[in-house]
């Protein structure tokens, strides 16, 4: 039995466009844009979506979105989505990056929300 929750949608945009991205998307959804020094590629967009992280990602690609899921057994969730379809892309350190069926990317994560936020709003799957 594990757990998982979406915890982020992901703005993904290309690398040369990050500031006239940020500068866009805190003005369409109200939302300061903060860039974390820790990780520079990312610039967090507060609370755009109650209880979901937003922010760009700054990439080597073309634009598109994805969504994080947040999980308490890595493992055992990209095991759950494979299952349901989804297939491998890629791994970075212990972010696995699928594609799910009709190609949209989806990251699963370990739980990086507060404890008590992922306790609230997480299912549980056998």
């Amino acid at each position: 039995m594990h757990r998982s929750r979406v915890f982020a949608v992901i703005i993904d945009v290309p690398r040369e466009a990050q500031d006239e991205a940020a500068a866009f998307w805190s003005g369409a959804l109200g939302q300061p844009a903060r860039r974390n020094p820790a990780e520079p590629q990312f610039t967090g967009l507060g609370e755009a979506i109650p209880g979901i992280v937003t922010a760009l990602q700054s990439v080597d690609d073309t634009g598109r979105y994805h969504v994080d899921i947040e999980t308490d057994d890595v493992d055992a969730e990209v095991r759950r989505l494979l299952e349901l379809g989804a297939t491998e892309v890629s791994q970075w350190l212990e972010c696995h990056v699928l594609r799910a069926p009709g190609g949209h990317l989806l990251c699963v994560i370990p739980v990086h929300s507060d404890r008590e936020v992922f306790d609230a709003g997480a299912r549980v799957w056998p």
